[in-house]
């Protein structure tokens, strides 16, 4: 499945890699310091070549520290998001 990507000035994409086990839940993110403000995406299966896993991309967010919320504490919660930038996030 491709991904359109509306990265540019301010503006940055993040991807989260998820296991299987992900595959159809919604994953919220929010920017540090603004619980409230929530946005979510869900975690699909996407194809790179010959190769398949499981991702969240969240298109469009704002550059800045943001959070995701998960509900395993061991897990990477921050991620760092610049402008015409694409963060990753492993969480496999």
């Amino acid at each position: 499945m491709a991904v359109l990507l509306d990265i540019g000035d301010g503006v940055g994409a993040l991807v989260l890699y998820t296991p299987d086990a992900y595959r159809g839940r919604e994953i919220d993110v929010s920017p540090v310091g603004d619980d409230a403000r929530r946005t979510h995406t869900g975690v699909l299966e996407r194809r790179a070549g010959d190769r398949t896993f499981c991702a969240a991309v969240y298109p469009a967010l704002a550059a800045g520290r943001w959070r995701i919320w998960g509900d395993d504490p061991a897990l990477p919660c921050l991620a760092g998001v610049e402008a015409g930038g694409v963060a990753e996030v492993d969480w496999r």
